[in-house]
């Protein structure tokens, strides 16, 4: 569970009904998107302050990986069949991370949106990240698609 004022994610026991262990987000705040990578125990989280991917191994809790991120991001998406993570950000863009390997990832690509546009979808059955972004002008507000290659 996020806890984003705490600069926490506590880790519950369902079963249970309580934390078994509370995480820290290495002095980031504001950490609201988090998705897992099952399959390398990864957890994903993107920080706002500042914008940062942090990168946790779920066993233990430990940063394995912190990366510049787009600001002001509100969903994050992993990708495992092309092992990549997907960041909107209402800074106005995607950020689109490739892992390497569990321990070792690399911001591949930036890619523009629009400003606000922080709000996501990502159907691995589609291969495909739905945007949702706003009017802007004389735009009408849209969800926008990109395709996952």
């Amino acid at each position: 569970m996020n806890l984003p004022r705490s600069r926490k994610i506590s880790v519950i026991d369902r079963e249970k009904h309580s934390v078994i262990a509370d995480w820290g987000t290495d002095g980031a705040t504001s950490n609201f998107p988090m998705a897992l990578g099952e399959p390398d125990h990864r957890a994903f989280v993107v920080c706002r302050e500042p914008a940062k991917l942090l990168v946790l191994d779920t066993a233990n809790g430990r940063v394995v990986g912190s990366l510049p991120a787009v600001g002001d991001s509100d969903d994050v998406f992993y990708d495992a069949a092309l092992k990549r993570i997907y960041a909107s950000g209402g800074e106005g863009a995607i950020s689109l991370f490739q892992q390497q390997d569990p321990d070792h990832y690399k911001e591949a690509a930036r890619i523009p949106t629009v400003k606000g546009a922080r709000t996501s979808f990502f159907s691995p059955d589609f291969h495909r990240l739905y945007v949702a972004a706003g009017r802007q002008g004389s735009e009408p507000a849209a969800i926008r698609v990109y395709a996952a290659q």
